[in-house]
């Protein structure tokens, strides 16, 4: 028979797991809007054929951060706005140890997925607080933060800094 500190031990664990957001229970929802992002490889989390599907309102949902930085591709000083790197390798269960980006061009580059995780680089969705058309480098920009570590603003990192993101594949 179970005693009184059993029984709360045990609703107490019940509670915490209700507690937790729903995708960690119950996987991935799916995009109800126009697909930005395809991610693929080692991932845990998926909602379509063994890949994670991402629209823009699943993406601003994500823990996201504001860099106001320059870059060498715009003028002066520019916001931009998206989700952590982390959050979204996390979203996804990344295990992987190199994340293969690809543009809409199908340029590609590849980061240490490390790096994702100890920096907060976002995968910006909004500059200067709007949507970024294609033209303008969008709808998915890979920003380090230039602002935090003045030292990130060299070719090594530029190069690694893809626009016209569509997919992302976690080796």
């Amino acid at each position: 028979m179970l005693n009184r500190r059993q029984i709360l031990m045990s609703a107490l664990a019940l509670g915490a797991a209700a507690a937790l957001p729903a995708p960690a229970r119950a996987g991935l929802s799916a995009p109800t809007g126009k697909v930005l992002l395809t991610a693929r490889g080692k991932i845990t989390q998926t909602n379509a054929d063994g890949a994670a599907l991402f629209d823009m309102d699943m993406l601003e949902k994500l823990p996201s951060r504001l860099a106001r930085v320059k870059t060498p591709w715009t003028e002066g000083i520019v916001e931009f706005q998206g989700p952590l790197g982390s959050a979204l390798l996390d979203t996804v269960g990344a295990t992987g140890d190199t994340l293969r980006f690809t543009a809409l061009n199908d340029y590609s580059v590849e980061i240490p997925a490390a790096e994702f995780r100890a920096m907060p680089i976002i995968l910006a969705t909004r500059m200067n607080g709007k949507p970024m058309p294609v033209r303008e480098k969008g709808p998915l920009f890979v920003i380090y933060p230039f602002d935090l570590d003045p030292a990130l603003y060299n070719e090594s990192v530029f190069n690694r800094s893809i626009w016209q993101v569509k997919s992302l594949e976690i080796v």
